[in-house]
């Protein structure tokens, strides 16, 4: 297995610090605070230790505060309910002394129901597509250096979209995007692991969506972005492992904020999640650009 998939599912395995607190550690992903796909994955991990025979079918999160990654995350989870067929927990991860991230999920006994389920989108599937990170090396040179170490980073999971995003020149585009992803090795077959490598990866690509109608100028620093909250449904089982289609739409921005959905389809046309995200997107002045995440101006 990969090191840096194999450093992921370390950081999911959380150290118990008694009844019901988990403490996690975070890893420096090239963004300018704590990934909030490595949150969102640690919370439902830290969930996921307090449930049996069950589940997750949703969650619910709200980022409060920018995560600091020399730090490590404690995770408090509350059994707010246990009932016939359900449970639910609220999941609240602290730094510092401050609650960062706050989060409620539920789960179920699996049981059989009527069923439908929209329709795959017909794109090109992932053969012969590029990986993300494979970007020519002039285009490198035109980006900044902290933005560069994020696009060709290893990565634990594989990210082949159907059309590529021009970084250097960006053009107006529709408000729609199909990306093929997969983890780099094969997973051990654990459903509660898949779940919540699932909930890391459904935070790639997701609020960058809203802003494809209007070609913003990312290379030059200007574009701050922050996620405010985040959505998530599982519908179905699913392998993170196998490659899974993540189609986005986004139907509004606006009051700088942007709003996008997504949809994740199994190779074999399955709907196996749904998510939803809002955060913040600004557009600042060359004078007012920020060059380092310390900056005042990032925080939300």
């Amino acid at each position: 297995m990969s090191d840096v998939l194999e450093d992921l599912i370390q950081l999911l395995r959380l150290e118990r610090i008694e009844d019901n607190i988990y403490r996690g550690q975070s890893r420096d992903i090239g963004s300018a605070q704590v990934f909030g796909g490595q949150v969102l994955g640690q919370a439902l991990s830290a969930a996921h230790l307090t449930v049996e025979g069950r589940v997750a079918h949703s969650l619910h999160a709200y980022f409060l505060r920018r995560g600091d990654m020399a730090a490590p995350i404690v995770y408090e989870v509350d059994r707010a309910r246990d009932g016939g067929s359900f449970s639910v927990r609220r999941v609240v991860a602290i730094q510092h002394g401050r609650p960062i991230f706050n989060m409620a999920a539920s789960f179920q006994v699996p049981e059989e129901g009527i069923e439908h389920q929209a329709t795959m989108p017909e794109v090109d599937g992932p053969e012969g597509l590029p990986d993300v990170t494979d970007i020519p090396d002039g285009v490198l040179q035109r980006v900044p250096e902290k933005m560069r170490r994020f696009l060709t980073g290893k990565r634990p999971f594989e990210f082949r979209p159907v059309r590529p995003v021009n970084f250097v020149e960006p053009e107006k585009l529709p408000p729609s995007k199909h990306v093929w992803i997969r983890a780099v090795n094969r997973l051990p077959d654990d459903p509660a692991l898949h779940q919540n490598l699932l909930a890391y990866v459904s935070d790639y690509e997701l609020l960058g969506t809203s802003t494809l109608p209007h070609g913003l100028p990312f290379a030059r620093g200007t574009v701050q972005m922050a996620s405010l909250d985040h959505a998530l449904w599982f519908h179905r089982p699913c392998r993170v492992d196998e490659w899974m289609l993540y189609s986005f739409d986004t139907p509004n921005a606006g009051g700088a904020r942007g709003f996008a959905r997504g949809q994740i389809f199994t190779r074999s046309g399955a709907l196996a999640a749904s998510t939803a995200q809002e955060g913040l997107v600004r557009v600042l002045g060359e004078q007012q650009s920020p060059r380092h995440p310390s900056d005042p101006r990032l925080q939300v």
